[in-house]
């Protein structure tokens, strides 16, 4: 198999440093792209709300803002700058925009992190990874994350 686009789907809660990792580890062999993607939660009007006052939906346009500069910090900071790298920031439900995003970028790949969590845990709540290997027909690496080993400090790092 040839690689030759990567879509690495974080969360920020992720252990980002080891997701990436594999992806460049990957992306360095075989000369590919990495797309770093975050999923952020949609507007509230596409949820059925109405939108709010313009206060509102201003504070959501600078929090959005800021997410996309975190994901852009996140590639200067965590991969090589031989690899060619872009920050993707999209609003919508997790797993289709994820799958529709991979697919429209043609990728050959998708990364994702998996949490540790109890089997009720599991079953009452929504397993990304889970349900995009249920979904799509693109190779899927899902890597476990533990939560207790996460760096505290790679909050620091793509803030900065």
């Amino acid at each position: 198999m040839n690689f030759k686009n990567i879509l690495v789907a974080i969360d920020f809660n992720d252990s980002i440093g080891e997701l990436i990792s594999y992806a460049e580890g990957i992306a360095l062999k075989f000369e590919a792209k990495i797309w770093v993607l975050h999923v952020a939660a949609p507007n509230p009007d596409f949820v059925g709300y109405e939108p709010g006052p313009q206060y509102i939906r201003d504070f959501r346009a600078e929090e959005l803002r800021d997410e996309h500069r975190k994901l852009q910090n996140i590639c200067d900071a965590f991969i090589d700058p031989e690899i060619e790298c872009e920050a993707l920031l999209i609003q919508g439900s997790t797993v289709e925009s994820v799958i529709e995003e991979a697919e429209k970028l043609q990728c050959d790949l998708l990364i994702v992190g998996t949490h540790k969590h109890s089997f009720f845990y599991n079953l009452l709540s929504e397993n990304v990874s889970l349900e995009l290997l249920k979904k799509t027909d693109i190779p899927l690496l899902a890597i476990p994350i533990d939560e207790a080993d996460e760096d505290d400090d790679i909050e620091e790092d793509i803030d900065a």
